[in-house]
């Protein structure tokens, strides 16, 4: 049987920040990127909804706070942003994520995932870019290594 979709009533906009959080490997010689699993299993960055009164990278730290407990962390330099759109009942949700690069100064620290999170990680960078669900992530990923390459953070 086919279900004949309501249609859309309301166009939501919704503004989001969050982080690529990395640090550097023990010998220096390549970096990790932390992700968090959601809980429909799909691996990304840490992100949220932007508060009234909040600026962006106000936002960017107080998610990766929340997100992954982590305490010391800079907030480096802002990579771009990403839209993608979904549907919520009869709404069309249009979501603007603000990226930054973001970078975990105490390798000890150890990152704790809210409760609703599947998992919690540190991965290399060429792991976690095969993980990372969307591709406009990935793409800012790959803009954030090549920065830090160059010491261009």
């Amino acid at each position: 049987m086919f279900r004949k979709k309501t249609a859309i009533q309301e166009i939501v906009r919704e503004p989001t920040s969050g982080g690529i959080v990395f640090r550097l490997t023990k010998d220096e010689k390549d970096i990790e990127v932390l992700l968090i699993q959601d809980s429909k299993g799909r691996w990304t960055i840490p992100k949220g909804h932007i508060e009234p009164g909040e600026t962006a990278k106000m936002t960017a730290r107080r998610e990766i706070e929340e997100e992954t407990g982590l305490r010391n962390f800079d907030v480096l330099t802002w990579l771009g942003k990403i839209h993608f759109k979904y549907r919520r009942a009869d709404k069309l949700v249009l979501m603007t994520t603000q990226i930054y690069l973001v970078q975990a100064m105490d390798a000890r620290e150890m990152p704790t995932g809210e409760k609703w999170m599947r998992g919690i990680k540190w991965f290399p960078f060429a792991e976690a870019l095969n993980l990372i669900e969307y591709e406009d992530i990935e793409k800012l990923m790959l803009i954030a290594k090549k920065r830090i390459r160059a010491g261009d953070i």
